[in-house]
């Protein structure tokens, strides 16, 4: 490898790693802490029924 190809290459993994820390640090402030409740029920009823979207042939939705 070139030089110039080492150290673009050093220059991503870099930036990389920081935008990596970075995420990682807003996740862990903002949402490691956060919970949701899950209702089997509810989600079985909302995903097998048809809801308010039918669609006909003609029809505009």
């Amino acid at each position: 490898m070139k030089t110039q190809d080492k150290s673009l290459l050093t220059k991503l993994v870099i930036t990389v790693m920081v935008k990596l820390v970075v995420l990682t640090s807003l996740w862990w402030v903002f949402f490691h802490d956060q919970r949701v409740a899950v209702d089997a029920k509810r989600v079985s009823d909302q995903m097998l029924s048809p809801g308010d979207i039918t669609s006909k042939k003609g029809e505009q939705p």
